[in-house]
């Protein structure tokens, strides 16, 4: 979706698209990346959409992401039973990266620290999620530290996630090189990792 910025808010902004005005919801994971635009400026977001179910109708609510794949790690988020989508949207206010590698680490008190999410919720997420998130830790959003490194410094911090992903050194290094030889013009970490992502060379367990 894309149209004209008219407002922000916490956890939520309205775009105007060719004169209809849309209410998002935006998880502070992703608002960050909003915050740099000014009002009636244009936003491009990928959206999901559900029902709201109130005693008398369906209301619908969008939810936007930067890409395809913070939408895709939202609707794995979702699939835990006890976290439904405006939870998750209160709950995602870390780097999905950061959030993906704790659950798939089983790291509880790391996702205690997110809005909403108690001991509980947390084991009730690594238990369904672990092992199925991995490739999400590849992904460097917009608002996170570092995500526009140096030129020369790319290659070096993309084998340091692989190395957090539990790669050796030989096996991150080879998969930098392939990812370097398809698309010689990559200059950011976050374009290699998401090559590397496209290639489907990561682990989920």
């Amino acid at each position: 979706m894309c149209g004209n910025l008219v407002s922000r808010d916490e956890g939520r902004i309205i775009l105007d698209v060719s004169g209809v005005e849309y209410e998002i919801l935006v998880p502070a994971a992703v608002m960050g990346g909003i915050q740099q635009i000014p009002i009636g400026e244009p936003v491009s977001l990928v959206t999901f959409h559900y029902l709201q179910l109130d005693p008398s109708r369906g209301v619908p609510i969008l939810v936007g992401f930067s890409n395809e794949v913070e939408r895709e790690f939202f609707e794995q988020f979702i699939s835990v039973a006890s976290i439904g989508p405006k939870t998750a949207v209160k709950a995602l206010t870390l780097p999905f990266s950061e959030i993906a590698r704790a659950i798939d680490q089983g790291d509880v008190s790391a996702l205690r620290r997110l809005p909403g999410i108690g001991s509980e919720k947390a084991r009730q997420i690594i238990a369904k999620l672990q092992g199925k998130v991995g490739k999400y830790a590849l992904i460097r959003g917009p608002t996170e530290e570092g995500a526009e490194p140096v030129r020369e410094d790319v290659e070096e911090e993309a084998m340091e996630i692989l190395r957090q992903l539990r790669y050796t050194d030989s096996e991150a290094r080879k998969l930098v090189k392939k990812a370097l030889e398809k698309v010689p013009g990559i200059d950011t970490t976050e374009a290699l990792l998401e090559e590397i992502y496209r290639q489907g060379a990561y682990r989920d367990s």
